[in-house]
């Protein structure tokens, strides 16, 4: 099966790889999407050495790509959200990172994105976010998947 998808993850600080790793199991299953078709996690650059994330992408084997705030807060998503904007510079991690790693580019030049088809890019699943009792932290969690790949139907 082709990696193609791309979870974008934002989280609080101390959320632990299990909370995360419980979260995509989560998504994908109710989504009937294949877990081994994550090309790999992308999120705030911030973020990068966030112990959680390090893990979990340690254990599954995948990337985790970084992008700033700044290059974050061109992306146009479907739910951005103002604390966001005020805590970490850009009102989306997690739309925005997952839509900006799916898009493959090798260079990013800031400019707003208006459509998703100028990043050849399906938004799969909006943001959600996931908490458990009995476990610091929360993650929110969004989808997108690559267009110049598979298709959708396929990877259900």
């Amino acid at each position: 099966m082709q990696q193609v998808l791309w979870v974008g993850i934002g989280c609080k600080r101390g959320t632990s790889w299990q909370l995360i790793d419980w979260a995509i199991e989560q998504v994908f299953q109710e989504n009937q999407l294949f877990t081994s078709a994550i090309a790999g996690i992308a999120t705030i650059d911030t973020k990068a050495s966030e112990v959680g994330l390090v893990e979990l992408c340690h254990l599954r084997n995948l990337p985790l790509k970084t992008f700033s705030a700044e290059i974050l807060r061109c992306v146009c998503v479907p739910n951005p959200a103002t604390i966001t904007d005020h805590k970490v510079g850009t009102p989306s991690v997690a739309e925005a990172a997952a839509i900006l790693a799916a898009s493959q580019l090798t260079s990013l030049t800031i400019f707003t994105f208006t459509n998703m088809e100028e990043l050849r890019v399906r938004f799969l699943l909006p943001k959600q976010i996931f908490q458990r009792e009995g476990q610091p932290g929360a993650v929110t969690l969004a989808v997108a998947q690559a267009l110049n790949t598979t298709s959708i139907t396929e990877l259900h």
